[in-house]
């Protein structure tokens, strides 16, 4: 009998916890704060990634600039590449 109640605890302890669904049901009368929530978190992201494409342009820019010196090619090369990443970046 003893060993049953030890399989009950061993599995009671080795189950894993349940994990509910990240969304839940919003109710109706809260619908225009999601709605307004939403809209703002959209457009400060399409902010965020215009600046980071712009930024980025910048930095390609200036590190093709520099790299046309052939000392300025140390730093010119990584800065292109940097401002490169942020382009993809902001684009995907």
């Amino acid at each position: 009998m003893p060993e049953k109640a030890e399989e009950r605890l061993l599995l009671a302890v080795r189950s894993e916890p349940r994990v509910t669904s990240g969304r839940r049901r919003t109710p109706w009368y809260l619908w225009p704060f999601v709605v307004v929530w939403r809209l703002l978190a959209f457009i400060l992201e399409m902010t965020g990634r215009l600046v980071g494409i712009i930024l980025g342009a910048v930095l390609l820019i200036a590190g093709v600039v520099i790299s046309l010196t052939v000392i300025g090619a140390i730093v010119g090369v990584p800065i292109a590449i940097l401002g490169l990443l942020l382009i993809v970046r902001g684009l995907f």
